[in-house]
């Protein structure tokens, strides 16, 4: 009997891989979850290797800034720089992926700095996995 694979958690460029093909955003939303929840869980040691390969684009340039903010962000809470693939990755128009009022207004005030810096406005809470 073969031996089941051993686990390993998503990396960013696998993240990027499934956004690709995605049927639609919700769908993108809960992939981005489950690798945060994946990031979370991993060692701290092995967090930043899941951020070092730079991920396929998405076929949509406002997923891939936002997934340059989100290793910009993620590096920067475990003390480091953001991979060299995420520079320069930013939007000519500012994206707020959740439109309506009340969420444009709560990530303007609330969104990460990588975030903001490239045009993406989202708030940090949206960040979470329960």
């Amino acid at each position: 009997m073969d031996a089941a694979p051993a686990y390993a958690p998503m990396s960013l460029a696998d993240l990027g891989a499934h956004l690709a093909g995605a049927s639609d955003d919700d769908h993108r939303w809960r992939l981005l979850a489950e690798f945060l929840e994946e990031f979370r869980w991993a060692p701290p040691g092995e967090r930043l290797h899941l951020l070092s390969a730079a991920p396929p684009s998405t076929q949509d340039r406002r997923w891939d800034v936002l997934l340059a903010a989100l290793a910009e962000h993620l590096a920067a809470r475990e003390g480091r720089a953001a991979p060299a693939w995420a520079d320069g990755k930013i939007l000519e128009q500012f994206w707020f992926p959740f439109n309506t009022d009340a969420a444009r207004v709560d990530a303007f005030v609330h969104a990460p700095a990588a975030f903001r810096s490239r045009g993406v406005f989202l708030a940090a809470r949206e960040l979470e996995v329960a």
